[in-house]
C-alpha cells in the first residue's frame, strides 16, 4: 500500500459503507451513514493535531491539562459532494474555519472545471483537510489542492470515503506531500471514470438527483 495512503478499517466504517454501497439504500439513509462516517474518519485524521498544555482547576485541584495548539484547522469542501463529508467533521471541529472549491467533472475530457472558489485566511498557519467522497480520476483533487497551495497551505491532508488505485496514483504524482485518508481503495475506474465496485455518483446518492 502506498506510504501516504491510510485505509481506516475499523469495523463499524466498514459495515457503514457496505450499507451505503448498496444500490436499494435510501437517499436519507446515505446522507446520514456518510455523516456518521466521517465523523470516524475524521478521528484518523485529525490523531496528529498539535497540543499543547493549559493550567486548569478540575473540581479536585489544579493540572496541566492538553489542548489543541495554533490556529483553527480548516475544513475545504469540494463541491458538491464534499458538504456530505463536511457536516459530520465540523460537528466533531465545530470551531473549524470551512473553505469550497467548486470544481466540476468535464464528462468528455474527465478534468475538473473551476467555478467557486473561497477559503479562509491564513492557510499557510493551518491544518488544512480538504473532504471529497470519491478519489477517482484523481484530476479534480490534484486540481483542488493545486488551488489551496497558491492560496499559501502548506499542511494539506485529503480526506475521502473511496479511493481508486488510479485516483492515489495521481495524487502521489502531483502532491507527494498531501497524506491520504479513506475507507476502501476500491478495485479500478470504469471507462467513464467512475470507481468500481463503488457506491456510484455520491453526490447524486446524497442528494437524491440524478
Amino acid at each position: 500500500m502506498p506510504e501516504h495512503l491510510t485505509i481506516v478499517d475499523h469495523p463499524l466504517i466498514q459495515h457503514k459503507l457496505t450499507i451505503m454501497r448498496r444500490k436499494d439504500t435510501s437517499t436519507k439513509s446515505f446522507r446520514q451513514l456518510l455523516r456518521e462516517i466521517s465523523q470516524l474518519l475524521a478521528y484518523e485524521i485529525t490523531r496528529e493535531l498539535e497540543v499543547t498544555t493549559e493550567t486548569i482547576e478540575t473540581p479536585m485541584q489544579t493540572m496541566e491539562a492538553p489542548v489543541l495548539a495554533g490556529k483553527k484547522l480548516a475544513l475545504i469542501s469540494i463541491l458538491r459532494a464534499g458538504n456530505g463529508l463536511l457536516d459530520g467533521v465540523l460537528e466533531l471541529v465545530p470551531a473549524a474555519r470551512v473553505g469550497f472549491v467548486g470544481l466540476y467533472r468535464d464528462e468528455e475530457t474527465l478534468h475538473p472545471v473551476q467555478y467557486y472558489f473561497k477559503v479562509p485566511d491564513g492557510l499557510e498557519d493551518r491544518l488544512v483537510i480538504a473532504v471529497d467522497p470519491m478519489l477517482a480520476t484523481g484530476n479534480s483533487s490534484a486540481a483542488a489542492v493545486d488551488l489551496l497551495k497558491q492560496a499559501g497551505a502548506t499542511n494539506i491532508r485529503f480526506l475521502c470515503l473511496l479511493a481508486a488505485p488510479e485516483g492515489v496514483a495521481k495524487m502521489k504524482e502531483a502532491h507527494p506531500d498531501v497524506p491520504i485518508v479513506t475507507a476502501a481503495l476500491d478495485e479500478r475506474l470504469d471507462e467513464r471514470g467512475y470507481i468500481v465496485p463503488g457506491l456510484g455518483d455520491a453526490g447524486d446518492r446524497m442528494f437524491g438527483t440524478k
